[in-house]
């Protein structure tokens, strides 16, 4: 090449890099024209969880508030008939049932016809009562004329006091043979039956049934309930609670009942008892919430129940934007120094009204944080 071929070559590159040079000044020109804020350019330090903007204040901050609740405990727990509302139905007789009236999960009241066995029992109890009325009629005439005789002299005394205690014992027998009548749910003045009937004792829904239609009713001493009869209109909600949040329930304490069913609804009850011995496997007592039953609950049905804590304490409330959800936790980013935010890690609350949410633990009322957490991260990312 020669002298002069070479410095063409070197005045047409350096035309080239001052024509780019001039292209970049105007672009920049025009960038800062438009009103566009500059990119914020993220330098991450030493720190993983700090990271620095050279624009901070695309990053609104906002203050977290300060919030008084009490500590909020919530079990799962199980409807179960009040044991004290739960009657027994019984039969004194025992037979073969021949009439059966009534069947689990009916609803019934007082004094209704449940079923009808058909007994020797009641044959004999009949049977015993008019042989003690006659034996009674009998011993009273007797007594009537040993009396006459003993006025006329014609008796001694001792056979008088012989004729008024066998008048004495008969009306014994009659009184308890009728109250074995009345024990079977018959009375003397009816006409003698084998037929016994089984009432209701009370009102309420039957929750046990061990009785069918032509089965065997034995006697007392080695026959089951015939039926379960439970007024539900007070109900127990049995709860499992964990030993560490026993300090949290106490016995007179009200809770909030949740009902999967109706969840507009909310019922209040009352603690009644924590139980005193502990399940060995799952480390729980059994909390009871004795609760008015307005028709809703079934025994057998799961509900969710509230505790409040005794003791109130205050936490941080800032807007549910500047929660960072990411790998199942959450963070907040805080200021760390000109330019600089730490990523702190949180746990969350209750959600509040407002978009506001409930900071329990890892920030405190009065610190500052980025609004909006997300275009941050985002940022960091990019």
């Amino acid at each position: 090449m020669t002298c002069v071929q070479w410095r063409s070559a070197t005045a047409a590159v350096l035309m080239l890099l001052c024509g780019s040079i001039a292209g970049c000044g105007a672009r920049g020109s025009a960038d800062a024209e438009s009103g566009a804020p500059p990119a914020a350019i993220v330098d991450h330090d030493g720190d993983a969880s700090v990271v620095r903007v050279d624009h901070p204040e695309q990053f609104p901050l906002a203050t977290a508030t300060a919030r008084e609740a009490a500590p909020e405990l919530s079990v799962t727990g199980v409807v179960s008939p009040d044991v004290a509302r739960a009657v027994p139905v019984i039969s004194l007789a025992s037979g073969r049932v021949v009439d059966l009236r009534a069947r689990l999960g009916d609803r019934v009241q007082k004094g209704q016809l449940l079923l009808r066995i058909n007994s020797a029992d009641a044959s004999g109890a009949f049977s015993d009562y008019r042989k003690a009325v006659v034996d009674r009629v009998l011993a009273r005439s007797q007594l009537d004329r040993a009396t006459a005789l003993f006025e006329r002299g014609a008796m001694a005394k001792k056979d008088l006091e012989v004729a008024q205690d066998a008048a004495d014992k008969s009306e014994v027998d009659v009184e308890n043979a009728a109250q074995r009548l009345r024990m079977l749910g018959m009375d003397g003045q009816q006409a003698p039956t084998a037929i016994v009937d089984v009432v209701a004792p009370v009102s309420g829904v039957i929750t046990e049934q061990n009785v069918t239609n032509a089965g065997g009713v034995k006697s007392l001493e080695n026959s089951p309930n015939l039926f379960t009869i439970s007024d539900l209109s007070r109900v127990w909600i049995l709860c499992d609670v964990y030993e560490n949040d026993l300090p949290t329930v106490r016995i007179g304490d009200m809770a909030s009942i949740h009902l999967a069913a109706y969840p507009d609804r909310v019922l209040t009850g009352r603690i009644s008892n924590i139980g005193e011995v502990l399940d060995p496997a799952i480390r729980t007592a059994k909390v009871r919430i004795e609760v008015a039953n307005p028709g809703l609950l079934r025994v057998g049905m799961f509900v969710t129940a509230t505790f409040q804590g005794q003791t109130k304490h205050t936490r941080a409330v800032v807007p549910t934007s500047a929660i960072l959800h990411l790998h199942d936790r959450e963070w907040v980013y805080v200021p760390a120094a000109t330019g600089q935010f730490r990523r702190v890690e949180v746990t969350a609350g209750d959600t509040l009204p407002g978009k506001l949410q409930e900071i329990v633990s890892g920030l405190q009322p009065g610190q500052q944080v980025v609004s909006n957490a997300l275009v941050l991260q985002n940022t960091v990312e990019q």
